[in-house]
């Protein structure tokens, strides 16, 4: 399991634990993305992110997180949405999407845990993460409804309390059509 010191939780005014995460692709159009082993059961795969830090954008814990997970650094692009599980944990989850340009040998989580990172087709990666990680692979099919892939390729502003960013929800079983609020597209 991942431990890391003085790691604080934080959440936002409806008790949900404020995380962010990226679909990292190879290039531009995100026909290939990057999923990194998990730190409890490391034979499955997911999608990297984690909890944001005490006063941390969620564009910036999403990067952080990527490299400290996947071991990569890149463009970030734009956020996909913000996706909520209700279930077993109240997470809610900006997703953005990153396009990579550069890959480490080695980097922390592989370094400390172990951690593994592979390329995937989107259709397998949809696949792959659908049994144990619905809410990751819900992701996926959002990207693929939501526009074109031209990834935007601007850091977004983080967004206000009463934001009208695309917010999702999710079960930890099944994944639901969930409800756009706001353009995925900007």
């Amino acid at each position: 399991m991942k431990l890391k010191p003085n790691q604080t939780r934080t959440y936002d005014g409806e008790g949900f634990k404020k995380r962010a995460a990226c679909l990292c692709f190879k290039n531009e159009r995100e026909e290939e993305v990057l999923l990194v082993s998990s730190s409890r059961h490391p034979d499955q795969w997911i999608v990297p992110g984690g909890g944001m830090e005490p006063e941390e954008e969620p564009c910036g814990a999403a990067v952080r997180e990527v490299f400290e997970e996947a071991g990569v650094k890149g463009k970030l692009g734009r956020l996909l949405g913000v996706f909520e599980q209700n279930q077993d944990r109240k997470h809610r989850t900006y997703v953005y999407v990153l396009t990579v340009t550069e890959t480490l040998e080695a980097w922390e989580d592989s370094v400390n845990i172990g951690r593994k990172r592979e390329w995937f087709t989107v259709e397998e990666a949809i696949k792959v993460l659908q049994s144990h990680k619905p809410v990751h692979a819900e992701y996926l099919r959002r990207l693929q409804l939501s526009c074109s892939p031209t990834n935007g390729n601007s850091i977004l502003p983080s967004p206000p309390p009463n934001d009208n960013y695309p917010h999702y929800s999710a079960t930890a079983t099944t994944p639901s059509t969930g409800s756009v609020l706001g353009s995925s597209c900007r």
